[in-house]
């Protein structure tokens, strides 16, 4: 079986609303005549091909590349954190229900992570309810909400709520509002993403966030780009030591005079995140199964935004590891994540791509 944690879709429509930020999906062409959608959102404009709204390209796709199961997430532009809350509660239920009516049409393929409001984090935190209640297995949340990390404090009570309620969060990698103009546009995809998701995990490590929150199930986006690196830094300044032995007694910790230091290190937090393997090469692969263990990695594509690996599974498989762990990484350990039994077999995606009867 292969399950693809992190692929991303957008709805073929979305609810008119008079505030001027509310994205807008309009009926378009690809270059070659192919059926899309334009979504505009603020000075964005953005032409999604079918994959991305049709279920039945998305089913044929999916079987093509040898995935079995998606979990489908909202296309990163539609965490859409700048609006009013209300008015960005509005974009989030209509992209959630479209998310939820899909899994509902065929559950064996499809499992939904659904968006929420975080621009208020109390009502971000009451909709984690609502959308559960749609069927959603989890929630997708940007690496920044408008440029404040994830572990700034006023975001921990999203967290324990989420942790409450059993549902799995999954971090997006998010360009910051803060870094517009700064880098090149084509330096925003590549580094600048990777560094934010990077960021992010810090910053929920380096918070307590993770700490404060034992039983929430977290994955990060993209490998966590640059975090993994940067690990070991932080695990020397934590204990003093290299190679992640023990902490020397006698080295201070890094921080402020008269903090002791924190019980449970850097890479023991960052244990407790899944990661997407997405990292483009079978050498950063490797280090990151060296690194956080195997039963922390899962398959992520960013399909359709990007294409997928052929075979997905291609790098994986090109290193010498038991069967056992490729199956973990494949679907064994992103069913862990989100907490639902695994299927024996999967069934077979109908070949019109129509939903089951």
């Amino acid at each position: 079986m292969l399950v693809d944690m992190h692929a991303h879709l957008m709805p073929d429509a979305l609810p008119s609303n008079d505030d001027p930020g509310f994205p807008k999906v309009e009926p378009a062409q690809t270059a070659d005549g192919g059926n899309a959608r334009l979504l505009i959102s603020g000075q964005m404009r953005f032409t999604a091909r079918d994959a991305f709204f049709d279920p039945e390209a998305r089913l044929a796709e999916a079987a093509a590349s040898g995935v079995d199961v998606e979990v489908v997430s909202p296309f990163p532009p539609l965490l859409n954190y700048t609006l009013p809350p209300l008015a960005g509660r509005e974009l989030c239920r209509a992209v959630n229900r479209y998310i939820g009516d899909l899994h509902q049409r065929w559950p064996d393929h499809f499992y939904g992570f659904g968006t929420v409001p975080l621009q208020d984090p109390d009502l971000a935190a009451a909709e984690l309810g609502e959308l559960r209640a749609l069927g959603l297995h989890g929630v997708e949340i940007a690496s920044n909400i408008v440029g404040t990390p994830l572990g700034d404090e006023r975001f921990l009570g999203f967290f324990q709520e989420a942790e409450r309620l059993g549902l799995p969060v999954f971090v997006h990698a998010m360009p910051n509002p803060s870094d517009n103009g700064k880098l090149p546009f084509t330096a925003v995809g590549s580094y600048g993403m990777a560094a934010e998701i990077g960021m992010a995990a810090a910053s929920l490590v380096a918070s307590g966030t993770v700490e404060n929150c034992p039983n929430l199930r977290l994955a990060l986006s993209h490998g966590a780009g640059g975090f993994p690196l940067m690990l070991p830094r932080a695990q020397f300044f934590w204990g003093g030591t290299w190679d992640e032995a023990p902490p020397d007694p006698a080295v201070p910790p890094s921080g402020p005079p008269g903090v002791d230091r924190p019980a449970v290190s850097p890479i023991a937090l960052a244990r407790r995140f899944y990661y997407d393997a997405l990292v483009f090469d079978r050498r950063a692969l490797r280090y990151l199964i060296d690194l956080v263990g195997p039963t922390r990695l899962i398959v992520g594509t960013d399909f359709p935004a990007m294409n997928r690996q052929q075979p997905v599974d291609g790098s994986l498989r090109s290193l010498d590891i038991p069967q056992s762990t490729v199956e973990d990484i494949t679907w064994n350990n992103c069913f862990r994540f989100l907490a639902v039994p695994a299927p024996a077999v999967p069934a077979p995606a109908p070949a019109s791509g129509a939903a089951p009867a």
